[in-house]
């Protein structure tokens, strides 16, 4: 890839800046994003917002996502048709998001060459800094092919 994916998305989604949002693995269907502990972002029960992990979780599906269809962004341009999200514990901390990619670029590729709109999905862990697994989420993205 000859562009940096982590840079790219905070480039493009200032709401990741927002959270601070950074990366410390962007590579081929897999990222791994963090964002510090903020007791701005925290709810009522002193832990992040569950729309701040679910937006944390969303922009390491977004680099994932382009860490492997990088190369087709001049010819689509990439939705989310659907997200779940499972919030399984209270997470306090830091959080650590790692995505990846549950289709093959090939089928992708294909399906968008046939000029059809392919689904796929990015399944997303989320968990606190020593490891403890607080959510789970999968993204279904699409590429809208560009007339």
């Amino acid at each position: 890839m000859t562009f940096d994916v982590g840079d790219l998305m905070l480039q493009s989604v200032p709401f990741a800046r927002t959270l601070d949002v950074s990366f410390d693995t962007v590579e081929p269907g897999r990222a791994v994003a963090r964002m510090p502990d903020r007791a701005d972002l925290h709810n009522h029960v002193g832990g992040p917002h569950a729309g701040v992990l679910f937006s944390v979780a969303e922009v390491a599906s977004g680099a994932t996502m382009i860490s492997v269809f990088g190369d087709q962004l001049s010819r689509v341009t990439p939705l989310v048709t659907n997200a779940t999200i499972r919030y399984l514990k209270l997470a306090k901390g830091e959080i650590v998001a790692e995505a990846r990619l549950q289709a093959s670029k090939e089928e992708v590729v294909a399906k968008l060459d046939a000029g059809e709109r392919p689904e796929f999905d990015v399944l997303i862990e989320i968990r606190t800094a020593d490891g403890t697994v607080v959510s789970e989420m999968t993204v279904t993205w699409t590429f809208k092919l560009r007339r």
